[in-house]
């Protein structure tokens, strides 16, 4: 059966009441710099009344990074009060972490382009830039109740609708998908090739089989949750995120009812052709 929203025009997309803000943007750049503005402007109000923020954040996308470290930077926006908790990590085959070194790592890439650019007199300390542990996967959801909740997420979504490493799972309920909490899991064979596509030149055969990621119960309990597309492919991912059936078989799906939530992409997008 062919699914009449993947042939939605721009026009189309945007006014068939689609099940979430679609918020269309000029290009890649307008996208992640909305994102990093959002970012710096949720901080800079909490640090005016003297409260923490929490984030969930993503490494892909990463092109908001380099323009949220700059505002950082030029702006002195203090991070001493707040928190990133990173959604996923990659696993070697024993399941522990990949080293920092790996070229896949998430960690190594916050570490380099997001910690280590940050002045270090704005930056947050060491234990409020954390990863889910493979190890300890009870301490994110711990440590979310402890702050009090999460003010934003930020992510995209995987070409099966995943969100973080939430992959898609038709066995299950909507009820139980969106009970899952951190946990380690094994990638699915889509969201290996769309990666090694997308982050690793192809090279599928040495794209790690298994990651440690946030549940899909920490997302759709933030406050805020805030998606990008921008890849090719994106296209038949959004129009099924915005129409599509509500199903654990398509995650981000079950998340397209949260009360403040949006999606931004770009023109690109939402075209269908060019």
């Amino acid at each position: 059966m062919r699914h009449a929203y993947y042939s939605y025009t721009r026009e189309e997309l945007l006014s068939n009441n689609p099940k979430l803000p679609v918020l269309v943007m000029e290009n890649n750049e307008a996208v992640f710099r909305s994102m990093a503005e959002e970012m710096a402007e949720e901080i800079k109000s909490h640090n005016e009344k003297g409260e923490k923020t929490v984030f969930i954040c993503p490494v892909g996308p990463v092109g908001q990074y380099p323009f949220f470290v700059e505002k950082v930077n030029t702006e002195k926006i203090n991070l001493k009060n707040v928190w990133f908790i990173n959604m996923d990590e990659y696993l070697e085959d024993d399941k522990k972490w990949v080293p920092e070194t790996h070229p896949l790592s998430f960690r190594g890439f916050m570490n380099r382009e997001v910690y280590g650019k940050i002045e270090k007199e704005l930056l947050m300390p060491e234990e409020q830039r954390v990863f889910p542990d493979p190890e300890n996967l009870g301490y994110i959801p711990e440590l979310i109740e402890k702050l009090g909740g999460v003010d934003i997420c930020f992510g995209g979504i995987g070409i099966n609708g995943h969100v973080a490493f939430n992959e898609a799972d038709a066995s299950m309920s909507k009820e139980e998908f969106l009970a899952q909490k951190t946990r380690v899991l094994e990638i699915t064979k889509e969201t290996r090739t769309a990666n090694a596509i997308g982050d690793f030149n192809g090279a599928l055969e040495d794209m790690p089989h298994y990651c440690v990621t946030i549940g899909i119960w920490e997302i759709a309990h933030a406050k805020k949750i805030r998606l990008g597309c921008f890849r090719n492919w994106h296209r038949a991912v959004v129009r099924r995120t915005a129409y599509g059936e509500a199903t654990s078989d398509f995650p981000v799906s079950l998340l397209t009812g949260h009360p403040d939530i949006n999606l931004k992409i770009t023109e690109f997008v939402a075209a269908l052709e060019g």
